[in-house]
C-alpha cells in the first residue's frame, strides 16, 4: 500500500520519535521505488517559514484571488497529445540540433546545466550555454560554447537577499533599485535573444539556434522561440507548474477554510501574476523589438500552461514524486550532477582534513550578505560550542574565521564533489546544486534560505529526515546553530542522510533530462526532406506548390547550383505559438477586450508622459550646467513624444473597436457552449488572411447546421447516456446551441475576418526579425557547405539528386 506523509505530520517536536520511525520504515520499506515518501508543503501550516524569507502572504479571499479562482476553474484542462511507445522509440536519437541553454542565476543555477550540456553534446547536438559573463571560464572548460547576455548576478544575489519576495522593500525602492533591476532584466532579455542569432563571440563561428533550453527566471524563453518558431523546454529546480498537490513554493497562504487542492493551484496562478505584473511592459516593449505582439494581460502570466511548454523539474522524484495532475509533457527526472572535477586540494586544506574527526561545511554559496562579520561571529561561538570543526566557504558571502579559530579552516573555491565527500555534514543556503550534491554524499543538512527555492529545499531536507527545520538567515543564532550542529552530527541523521543518497544512486538526473528534452520535440517537421539525418529550417514551395522541408546544408547547395531561388525560401516553423486571449463566454470576453483596450491605450499615454519626466531627470545636470538654454528644443522634444503616445493611443483604442472586441465576441460566443457540457468546435487558429477567412466560413456553415441538427442530435446523445433525463438535458443543450452556435458563426464573419486582416498586416509590415534570422541563418548553411566540400566522403551531388526526384515526383 502507498504510504504518503505531509510536512504537517511533522510540525510537533513532541512526535519527533514516531516521525523518525516512519520515515525509516518508508526508506527501508521493500517497495520503496514505488511508494516515496512525498514532499507536501501544507498551507497554513506551522512548520512552513514566515516572514521575511521569500514567500508572499497571499490572501485567499482577496479580489484578486476570487478573480483569478474563477479563471482557473472555467480555463478546460490542456495536454499535449499522449505519446506512444513506438514513437518515443522511434524518435529516441533527434537529428543535431543548435541548442541555447538561457540560464539567469548563481553559479549554482548555472552549474546544473553544465551537465546537461555535456550530456546533450553526447547525442550529437550543438550547445551554447548562454548566461551572466562572470561564467565565461566556468561555462568553457567543461567543452561548452558560451554566449554572454549581461546582467550581474553578483547585483542580483544582493537585490534578492535584501528583497525576497515578489514585492521590493520601500529601502530598495527608495534607493532606486527597483529601477537598476528592471534595466537588469531588459538587457538580459535582449542578451538571451541575441544568444539565439549571433555568432560565437570568441570565434566568430555562425550560430542560429534549433531549440531552447532555460529556466523561468531567464524570462526571455517562450518569446524568442515564438520570434523563431522553434521548441523550447523549460528545466527547473523547484516546482513551477500549477498543481493541486501542494502550493506554490514562494507562496505563504494566510489561513482559510477553502479545499486544500484549490488553494494550492490558485497560489501558482497569484505568484504568477503578481510575477507578470511587475515586468509585462519589460517584456512587452523588448517583444515589439522582435516584431511580436504584446503578450495580453490575462495570458502574461500563464503562457507555460497555455502554449503547453514541456518542462523538466531537476529533483529527486524519490523526495518529491511527480504529482498526478501534470501531464505527459512535465517530467520530474532526477538531480543534475556534473562529473567530479579533477581536483587536487591545497597542502592545507589536505593538513586540516588529515588533522582530526571528519569537520562540517559551513558555506553560502553566491549569496551577498549584507552583515558578513556579524554571520561570522556566531558560526565561529556556534562552532567552540558544539566541539566541531568545520570547513568555511567564504564565497560571495564574504565568511571569514574571525576567531581565528584553529578548527575552522577558510576556504575559497572547491568542487562541492570532492569536498563533499570529505566532510560529515554540510550547512548552506539551500540552492538546489548544493542541496543536491549534499544529498548525494549522504550528508545531513540544515538549510539557511535567503530567497527563492532555498526554503522549499530546507523543508524538503526536513520532511525528508535528513536534517533541523531550516532557520531563515535573518533569525541565525548562536544557540539556534549550536542546536541544529548537534542534530546533524546524530548517527540518526546520518541515517536518514544516507537511505536518501542509496534512493538517489538509482536515478541518472541528467540522461534522463535529455530523454525528456528529445521526446517533446516535434516529429513531423523536424527532419529535412533530403538530408533526413539534418534539422529542416527552411521551406520551398516547387512550382507543383508542394513544400519541401530544407536543411541550412541542402538549401545552400541547391542555391548555389542555382536550383532554388534563395529569396523564396521560407520559415520552417518547428513549433508555433498562438499567443492570444482565451474568451470562455461573450460577456466577459467582450468586457475583457474593451477593458484591456481601455488600460493599454491609457498606458500609451503614461508612457510618453512619464519617458518625458524621466527625461527632465536625467538632464537636470546639464541644464546647470550649459550656457545655452535647451528649454524650447526640449519643449518641442516632449509634445513630439507625447502626441506621438497619443497617437498611439488612439491606434490601440481604433484596433479595439475594430478588432479585438468582434474577435473576442465571436470567440466567447462559439465557446459558450462549453458552460453547460457542449464541447465547442475547434476551427484552428488566425494567423493570416486566408485562414481568418476560412475560419469566419467555417464558423458561419458549422453554426447554423449545429444549431439546428443539435435539437435532435443532442436529446439523442442524452437518451443513450441517461434516458430519458439525459433526453431531456439534450434537449436544454440543444436549445442553447440553437442560440449561441448561429450568432457565433454571424459574429466570426466580422471578427474572424478583421483580425486575419490584421495578422496578416501586421506580418507584411513587421519583417526585420524574420529577415534577420534568414540572414543568419545562410551565413551559417554558407559555412555548412564549405565544410561539406571539404569533407570527400560527402557526396554533395546526392542532394541534387534528391531534390530533382522530389520534383519529379511532384509532375506526376
Amino acid at each position: 500500500m502507498r504510504k504518503t506523509y505531509t510536512a504537517s505530520t511533522y510540525s510537533n517536536d513532541t512526535l519527533e520519535s514516531s516521525r523518525h520511525n516512519t520515515i525509516r520504515a518508508s526508506l527501508n520499506d521493500n517497495d520503496w521505488n514505488d511508494s516515496p515518501p512525498p514532499y507536501t508543503l501544507i498551507a497554513g501550516d506551522s512548520n512552513t517559514l514566515t516572514g521575511n524569507d521569500g514567500r508572499v502572504s497571499l490572501d485567499v479571499n482577496s479580489k484578486l484571488a476570487r478573480t483569478l479562482s474563477v479563471f482557473i476553474k472555467d480555463r478546460p484542462e490542456q495536454s499535449p497529445p499522449e505519446y506512444q511507445e513506438s514513437e518515443i522509440e522511434e524518435f529516441a536519437q533527434p537529428p543535431p540540433l543548435n541548442i541555447v541553454i538561457q540560464i539567469v542565476g548563481s553559479r549554482g543555477d548555472v552549474q546544473p546545466f553544465i551537465a546537461l550540456g555535456n550530456e546533450l553534446q553526447k547525442s550529437g547536438h550543438r550547445v551554447r550555454l548562454a548566461t551572466h559573463d562572470i561564467f565565461r571560464d566556468f561555462v568553457t572548460k567543461p567543452g561548452l560554447e558560451f554566449y554572454p547576455i549581461g546582467g550581474d548576478p553578483n547585483e542580483l544575489m544582493s537585490y534578492m537577499v535584501k528583497n525576497p519576495g515578489l514585492i521590493p522593500s520601500m529601502k530598495s525602492m527608495q534607493a532606486g533599485e527597483i529601477t537598476k533591476k528592471r534595466a537588469m532584466i531588459r538587457e538580459m532579455l535582449e542578451g538571451c535573444w541575441r544568444s539565439c542569432i549571433e555568432p560565437d563571440d570568441a570565434t566568430g563561428a555562425p550560430f542560429v539556434a534549433d531549440a531552447i533550453v532555460a529556466n523561468p527566471p531567464s524570462f526571455a524563453h517562450v518569446h524568442c522561440a515564438q520570434a523563431l518558431g522553434i521548441p523550447v523546454h523549460l528545466m527547473f529546480t523547484m516546482p513551477w507548474t500549477a498543481t493541486k498537490s501542494f502550493p506554490h513554493p514562494l507562496a505563504n497562504i494566510k489561513d482559510n477554510k477553502a479545499e486544500p487542492s484549490i488553494i494550492n493551484r490558485l497560489s501558482y496562478a497569484m505568484v504568477e501574476w503578481m510575477t507578470w505584473q511587475g515586468l509585462a511592459d519589460v517584456v512587452n516593449g523588448w517583444r515589439e523589438t522582435l516584431d511580436l505582439e504584446p503578450v495580453p494581460t490575462t495570458e502574461g502570466p500563464f503562457l507555460a500552461y497555455t502554449q503547453n511548454i514541456p518542462t523538466t523539474y531537476c529533483w529527486s522524484g524519490a523526495l518529491v514524486p511527480k504529482p498526478s495532475d501534470w501531464g505527459q509533457h512535465i517530467d520530474v527526472c532526477g538531480f543534475f550532477f556534473r562529473d567530479t572535477p579533477d581536483y587536487k586540494p591545497p597542502q592545507d586544506l589536505q593538513d586540516f582534513l588529515n588533522a582530526g574527526s571528519t569537520p562540517i561545511y559551513i558555506g553560502f554559496g553566491s549569496i551577498v550578505l549584507e552583515d558578513p562579520e556579524k554571520i561570522s561571529l556566531i558560526i565561529a561561538e556556534a562552532v567552540r560550542i558544539t566541539g566541531v570543526r568545520c570547513v568555511l566557504s567564504k564565497g560571495w558571502a564574504g565568511l571569514s574565521n574571525v576567531s581565528q579559530s584553529p578548527d575552522i579552516f577558510e576556504l575559497g573555491d572547491c568542487p562541492h564533489e570532492w569536498l563533499f565527500q570529505h566532510v560529515s555534514a554540510v550547512i548552506h543556503h539551500g540552492g538546489a546544486g548544493t542541496t543536491a550534491c549534499g544529498l548525494k554524499n549522504g550528508l545531513p543538512s540544515l538549510v539557511c534560505p535567503f530567497f527563492g527555492d532555498q526554503p522549499f529545499w530546507g523543508e524538503m531536507i526536513h520532511a525528508a529526515g535528513a536534517g533541523p527545520k531550516p532557520i531563515h538567515h535573518k533569525s541565525l543564532s548562536v544557540d539556534n546553530l549550536s542546536e541544529a550542529i548537534r542534530f546533524l552530527t546524530t548517527p540518526e541523521a546520518a541515517e536518514f542522510a544516507h537511505l536518501i543518497a542509496q534512493r538517489m544512486s538509482t536515478e541518472s538526473g541528467v540522461q534522463t533530462a535529455v530523454q525528456s528534452f528529445h521526446r517533446n520535440l516535434p516529429r513531423q517537421t523536424i527532419r529535412c526532406d533530403i538530408l533526413p539525418h539534418l534539422p529542416a529550417v527552411w521551406t520551398y514551395k516547387t512550382s507543383s506548390k508542394h513544400t519541401i522541408k530544407l536543411s541550412k546544408l541542402a538549401a545552400e547547395l541547391l542555391i548555389d547550383r542555382l536550383k532554388i531561388d534563395g529569396k523564396k525560401l521560407g520559415m520552417n516553423e518547428l513549433r508555433t505559438y498562438i499567443i492570444e486571449n482565451k474568451r470562455w463566454d461573450p460577456i466577459t470576453g467582450a468586457a475583457s477586450a474593451a477593458i484591456g483596450t481601455t488600460v493599454e491605450g491609457n498606458e500609451d499615454d503614461s508612457r510618453s508622459i512619464l519617458s518625458s519626466h524621466q527625461d527632465d531627470a536625467d538632464n537636470k545636470s546639464l541644464i546647470a550646467t550649459s550656457a545655452e538654454a535647451p528649454n524650447q528644443k526640449k519643449q518641442n522634444q516632449d509634445g513630439k513624444r507625447i502626441a506621438k503616445g497619443f497617437g498611439k493611443a488612439g491606434n490601440t483604442i481604433l484596433k479595439g473597436g475594430l478588432i479585438d472586441i468582434p474577435f473576442a465576441l465571436a470567440e466567447g460566443l462559439r465557446n459558450a457552449p462549453a458552460m453547460y457540457g457542449d464541447k465547442p468546435r475547434d476551427f484552428g487558429p488566425v494567423i493570416d488572411w486566408k485562414t481568418g477567412g476560412i475560419v469566419a466560413g467555417k464558423g458561419l456553415v458549422f453554426g447554423l447546421y449545429d444549431g439546428i441538427s443539435g435539437l435532435v442530435t443532442e436529446p439523442v446523445k442524452g437518451a443513450k447516456k441517461e434516458g430519458a433525463l439525459g433526453a431531456l438535458k439534450g434537449f436544454g443543450r440543444g436549445l442553447g446551441g440553437m442560440y449561441w452556435k448561429p450568432n457565433a458563426g454571424l459574429a466570426g464573419l466580422l471578427g474572424y475576418t478583421m483580425q486575419g486582416i490584421y495578422k496578416s498586416v501586421y506580418s507584411a509590415i513587421h519583417t526585420g526579425t524574420r529577415k534577420t534570422i534568414a540572414a543568419a541563418r545562410r551565413e551559417e548553411g554558407i559555412l555548412l557547405l564549405a565544410k561539406a566540400r571539404g569533407d570527400q566522403s560527402f557526396d554533395l551531388g546526392q542532394i541534387v539528386t534528391a531534390f530533382e526526384e522530389i520534383k519529379k515526383d511532384d509532375c506526376r
